[in-house]
């Protein structure tokens, strides 16, 4: 049977010896939802509708196409309003909720997970994406390799790359580094917030040098360096950033045209 729980110590317990090469899904659903206020006073972000079903619904959706059964959650303090709605999941399912206290950045956020998620291969999702991406082969592909199979990422053209992480490219089209909201015109092929991350993903994020904000572009950026990421190029239809009213809007437009779905 599944389980579930509800965790608030910043760093709790021993990480457990891992046996195998098992891929677990990550959703960082934190922060305090201040871009769908006044909504987000009294639910998170994730309960909001897309057309006929809540955010968080399109996450659990991709990682269980993906065949992901172990589930860790990070949110703030609505997160029992989330486990009140998932429950203890599938048959076989393990959902685990982690409450973050404070919305204090990315890096506090991994923390929070880290007993459970540090040393295993990750697809890491944060909550304001929705894709109608099949990870099935990349999670199989990561189970199946014997080496740290590196980083996968989700890829897409944007109007507005300023407001994303974005891809920077050689002649050859190869990815040479990636720049958080760039100031400068770089391109316009940003990074979805959808990641699959080998087991040194951990490693890589103590890594970084000092305490000040750390985004998931300084991890990848170490992936790119060491030549271990894959780009899946998706089109515009198959990842939604829905974060705000408008984009919650279009996402449910897409639903109801069936381009996005939050059924398995």
């Amino acid at each position: 049977m599944g389980g579930i729980g509800i965790i608030n110590e910043r760093h709790i317990g021993i990480l457990q010896e891992f046996v195998g090469l098992e891929v677990v899904g990550l959703i960082l659903a934190g922060g305090s939802g201040k871009r769908l206020l006044p909504f987000t006073n009294f639910t998170h972000k994730t309960l909001l509708p897309i057309y006929d079903s809540p955010v968080i619904d399109y996450a659990i959706a991709t990682m269980r196409r993906a065949g992901i059964k172990d589930i860790t959650i990070v949110a703030n303090k609505h997160i029992v309003q989330i486990s009140e709605h998932i429950g203890e999941g599938k048959k076989g399912e393990k959902f685990r909720y982690v409450l973050e206290e404070r919305p204090s950045g990315v890096r506090d956020a991994l923390d929070l997970a880290r007993s459970w998620v540090e040393g295993k291969r990750v697809l890491l999702y944060f909550s304001d994406n929705v894709t109608r991406w099949n990870f099935f082969d990349d999670v199989n592909l990561f189970r199946e390799s014997n080496a740290p199979p590196g980083a996968i990422i989700l890829v897409r053209e944007v109007d507005k790359p300023e407001q994303f992480g974005v891809c920077i490219m050689d002649e050859r089209g190869n990815i040479t580094d990636v720049i958080e909201k760039p100031k400068q015109d770089h391109g316009n092929l940003a990074i979805g917030g959808i990641y699959l991350f080998d087991e040194t993903f951990y490693g890589r994020l103590d890594n970084l040098e000092g305490e000040g904000p750390v985004s998931i572009s300084d991890v990848t950026r170490q992936y790119i360096v060491d030549g271990i990421v894959q780009m899946r190029n998706i089109g515009s239809t198959t990842w939604v950033d829905c974060g705000t009213p408008r984009n919650l809007l279009h996402a449910s437009e897409l639903a109801r045209d069936g381009k996005i779905s939050s059924k398995i």
